[in-house]
């Protein structure tokens, strides 16, 4: 395992490094809790993440958006309820057959996923400011690298599960 000096000169200790993996995950959690934060809607995490999956994907029947967000039926069902209750998605009634029902974004939930990724988006460039050039490059080849690890990871999204 790879270790790591710290403290003052003259008391330095070592500790060990954590692994890659954890080291990401931690990142990558920590910078997600910050841009939800910033996102500052009144929707929640999971409502959000709903959002712009009608928004990118719909209209989309409730079973596929399940699968897509890989959840159970009966929690999307909630969530499309609330959705809707607020006016940010709408069900319409598939022409072919009018027992499917399909969601589709409002011109409200569209206003509502502007609006956070704005914020989000602005938090970050922000951030990004206060790097050199050099970590930017570094940062712009290592967002290639994570859309590629998610891309892979993407034949699995079919199978629902449970979020943690």
């Amino acid at each position: 395992m790879a270790r790591t000096r710290t403290g003052t000169p003259g008391k330095q200790h070592t500790v060990p490094k954590p692994a890659l993996p954890a080291r990401l995950r931690l990142a990558i959690t920590r910078l997600a809790r910050r841009l939800r934060q910033q996102g500052e809607t009144t929707a929640s995490p999971t409502q959000l993440a709903v959002l712009a999956t009608v928004e990118r994907d719909g209209p989309i029947t409730l079973g596929t958006l399940a699968a897509v967000e890989r959840v159970q039926p009966p929690t999307i069902t909630a969530a499309v309820g609330r959705l809707e209750q607020r006016g940010l998605v709408q069900r319409l009634t598939d022409p072919d057959d009018r027992r499917v029902a399909r969601v589709e974004i409002t011109p409200e939930g569209r206003r509502l996923l502007e609006q956070s990724r704005s914020r989000k988006t602005a938090y970050l460039e922000r951030r990004l400011a206060t790097l050199t050039a050099d970590e930017r490059i570094t940062l712009e080849r290592a967002a290639g690298i994570l859309e590629r690890l998610l891309e892979e990871d993407a034949g699995d999204a079919a199978a629902p599960r449970s979020r943690p």
